[in-house]
């Protein structure tokens, strides 16, 4: 039998919680700052209480990655629950530091750790963490785990409109796409993820919200053809109707192995804002 291998993440990555809890996933939080009010995300503020918050604040909340000191309590957990090694996926280290919390942990920990940079965030990282756990739980050894996640990094298709591009143009960590579209305030943005190094670019943007919808499916379905085995999620900022009526399209027109709809952590909504709406998913390929 291999060895037992834990799994760890961040709070980023949106994976539901009954997966979580199946796949025995470690999950560090990172924190959101409100003035001098900080918040574990997903502990200490929920999503749904982020997002009904943010429009009516008058100061823009930024967020902070998690010490080493969390990642090294989640590696010696491991060792005590019976763990002879730690594999841990994280946010892409274009969009966040907690790569380099994870690394510096590792250096202290009783255990042997392996430190992925997704490229990645939401579910095009909670992605990779599932395809490792299932390669881990059908037998496979770390080195079979790390191939899983990467076979998925590499297929991974993340699309993102925006209803407005005010909370994108305050993140510095995108500026690029941001930049693109600084003078055209009134249009919804569509920005995606390239899987490749984790940056974010701009897209087509739309003139109205059913326009950015509809982009938003048609330039992430490039991608995809429908005798393809797809597993997708559709992630919204506090918009859970229109993610749900999206879904409903792409069930229809795509039978997806895989769908569901969640609420994005509140991490990547103070840079994306209320009301965003994703696509995100890979489909299998063979060997």
């Amino acid at each position: 039998m291999p060895e037992p291998i834990a799994l760890v993440t961040d709070s980023t990555c949106d994976i539901p919680k009954e997966w979580i809890q199946q796949y025995a996933i470690t999950v560090v939080p990172l924190s959101i700052v409100f003035g001098d009010r900080q918040y574990l995300d997903g502990i200490e503020l929920s999503a749904e209480a982020f997002y009904q918050r943010l429009p009516n604040e008058s100061q823009h909340p930024s967020t902070s990655q998690p010490t080493p000191g969390a990642f090294l309590q989640a590696y010696r957990q491991a060792a005590d629950n019976g763990a002879k090694a730690v594999m841990v996926v994280t946010i892409s280290s274009y969009m966040s530091g907690t790569v380099e919390s994870a690394r510096r942990a590792a250096q202290d920990s009783p255990i042997p750790v392996t430190v992925v940079d997704s490229r990645n965030n939401s579910m095009g990282l909670g992605w990779q963490v599932i395809a490792a756990a299932r390669a881990r739980d059908a037998g496979g050894n770390l080195e079979a785990m790390l191939a899983a996640a990467e076979k998925v990094r590499k297929n991974m298709v993340y699309y993102v409109t925006l209803d407005t591009i005010e909370y994108l143009s305050r993140g510095g960590r995108i500026a690029e796409a941001a930049t693109f579209l600084g003078s055209i305030l009134r249009i919804k943005p569509l920005i995606y993820v390239r899987p490749e190094t984790g940056t974010v670019a701009p897209s087509l943007p739309a003139r109205s919200r059913k326009g950015a919808i509809d982009g938003l499916y048609k330039e992430f379905f490039h991608h995809f053809t429908h005798d393809q085995v797809l597993h997708l999620t559709v992630l919204h900022n506090n918009a859970l109707e229109e993610a749900e009526a999206l879904a409903e399209v792409v069930r229809r027109e795509y039978s997806p192995s895989e769908l569901f709809v969640t609420i994005t952590s509140p991490v990547l909504g103070a840079h994306t804002g209320p009301k965003a709406i994703a696509l995100v998913g890979y489909a299998d390929t063979p060997g």
